[in-house]
């Protein structure tokens, strides 16, 4: 039976006068405290768009969350604040100074953050985008339940302060794009359960610290685009790492130690070179590896393009050599994998072919043989490989302290100097052969230690005999560096040759410093 219109217009009317005094109470929910403290944030960030409009009436709970700005209170008290301006980022490697881009000289980052510390109850802020600029304020430490505290996008410069690792609750900490500068902190370790760790895009220079090891909790590292430079620390005893981030800096030169748990690794541009550690074979988690734009060299390691959940790899841009092996097994989630730019030679394995729209594979700008994708002619990878044996045998010279002794004596009033050279057989000598030879010797240099050659030894005797003139009462013999050497032999030429020793292992220039 039909409801008569008079009952449903009354109950209609009921439900209408119970939501109202529903939405009357829950808009009073807020303190009007902490009411105040909003429209004092809306003043300070200098009346951006995501707060045009709101005043002492706005019912600050019941906003609609969006893209811009997002209230979220519990009981009466604001817990997440997200308030997204229009602003630019900061251009790359520009010194600051205000601009239509920052808020005005007169914003003070200090009393922001003492302002925002009247919301006792925030526990997730995210400002991105106003123009924010100065110094990092130590007094974000007393937003004491901040559980993320995400502020890119903004002119932030200066270093990170210490203040911040009192945050004892953090877990989400990301200050992307902004000017930050000074290292990175070795404080994280005292923030128990810090599982984001986002810093990319700003200036952070120095070493990575080893206490960022030591951060057991951490699930993301980002710290791509900065100048970090050198090794490092031990990345397999963090448990829970499985992002890790670090493109566009200048590290190396030693690759990673990283963790079984680890899913996406991207290393690309830095300076990492050798060879890929066979330690990756551990990786079954791995499923997007990009180690691009670097040194490594070595032929690749045949597992990586058949880990378990390996989707992604890129290799390109390095100094890998060698033949890929005909029966090279690419694992079933391999979608992408670039090869590109490296100096590989002969046939393209089967599992690399283009012949399926479920994996694309790059190798353009190697030698191997294919119509395919256009590659450089055979001359140019054999001469790079002969240019990375005669690199590999200096740098291995170098780390066995095998030092170039120079005699000096006057002849006429110049100065001569007398050298007995080591690496000059290794780099000049090695290198033409090394090219007359092509394919009757192995090119692509080993991944393995090969220990010191006997003719290292002889030389190292040479060298010996040059380091005890001083005891005998003759003229010191004084070290020079290599780059010292060819300055002063014009990089070599042979119009400074003086002659060959008798084995015929060194040669002897003379030059003038």
């Amino acid at each position: 039976m039909p409801m008569p219109k008079a009952i449903r217009s009354s109950l209609l009317y009921s439900t209408w006068l119970v939501s109202m005094a529903l939405l009357i109470s829950y808009s009073q929910q807020l303190q009007s405290s902490e009411i105040q403290t909003l429209l004092r944030i809306q003043k300070l960030l200098e009346f951006p768009m995501a707060l045009a409009g709101v005043s002492n009436t706005t019912n600050f709970c019941g906003l609609p969350p969006s893209p811009s700005l997002t209230v979220v209170c519990h009981e009466n008290t604001v817990t997440e604040l997200l308030i997204v301006g229009e602003k630019t980022s900061p251009p790359a490697n520009a010194a600051f100074s205000a601009s239509y881009q920052t808020l005005s000289p007169a914003f003070s980052i200090d009393s922001l953050f003492i302002t925002l510390a009247r919301l006792y109850s925030l526990r997730a802020l995210s400002l991105l985008s106003l123009g924010i600029w100065g110094p990092l304020s130590s007094k974000l430490d007393r937003l004491s339940s901040l559980e993320t505290l995400n502020i890119s996008s903004n002119f932030i410069y200066g270093s990170i302060p210490y203040e911040l690792s009192r945050l004892g609750k953090l877990q989400r900490f990301i200050l992307d794009d902004n000017m930050l500068n000074g290292n990175v902190p070795d404080w994280f370790s005292a923030i128990p359960d810090l599982e984001f760790l986002s810093l990319k895009d700003n200036r952070l220079s120095g070493h990575l610290p080893p206490s960022l090891s030591s951060v057991q909790a951490l699930r993301v590292l980002v710290l791509s685009g900065n100048d970090l430079s050198g090794d490092l620390p031990d990345l397999s005893v963090m448990p829970n790492l499985t992002v890790l981030i670090l493109e566009g800096n200048k590290l190396g030169p030693n690759f990673p130690i990283l963790g079984k748990g680890l899913v996406r690794v991207s290393l690309s541009k830095n300076r990492f070179s050798g060879c890929i550690p066979s330690s990756l074979e551990t990786l079954n988690q791995l499923q997007d590896l990009d180690v691009s734009f670097n040194a490594l060299s070595g032929l690749p390691p045949s597992f990586l393009f058949s880990l378990p959940a390996i989707r992604r790899l890129n290799l390109a841009s390095n100094s890998l050599a060698g033949t890929l092996p005909p029966n090279l097994s690419c694992g079933n989630n391999l979608g992408f994998a670039d090869i590109s730019a490296n100096y590989l030679t002969g046939e393209l394995p089967s599992c690399l072919m283009p012949k399926s729209s479920q994996r694309t594979v790059k190798f353009a700008g190697n030698c191997l043989v294919t119509n395919v994708q256009p590659q450089q002619g055979s001359y140019y990878c054999q001469a790079a490989e002969a240019a990375d044996v005669s690199k590999k045998d200096t740098r291995t010279d170098t780390k066995k302290s095998i030092l170039i002794g120079i005699v000096g004596a006057t002849v006429g009033g110049v100065a001569a100097l007398v050298l007995c050279v080591v690496l000059v057989l290794l780099r000049k000598s090695r290198y033409k052969k090394a090219i007359k030879q092509n394919q009757s010797r192995k090119l692509v240099p080993e991944c393995a230690s090969t220990g010191i050659s006997s003719e290292l030894l002889v030389n190292a005797r040479c060298i010996s005999q040059a380091m005890k003139l001083g005891s005998l009462g003759l003229p010191q013999y004084h070290s020079f560096a290599l780059e010292e050497i060819e300055e002063a032999t014009n990089n070599f030429d042979e119009s400074t040759l003086m002659g060959e020793g008798s084995n015929g292992k060194v040669l002897v220039w003379q030059g003038q410093l």
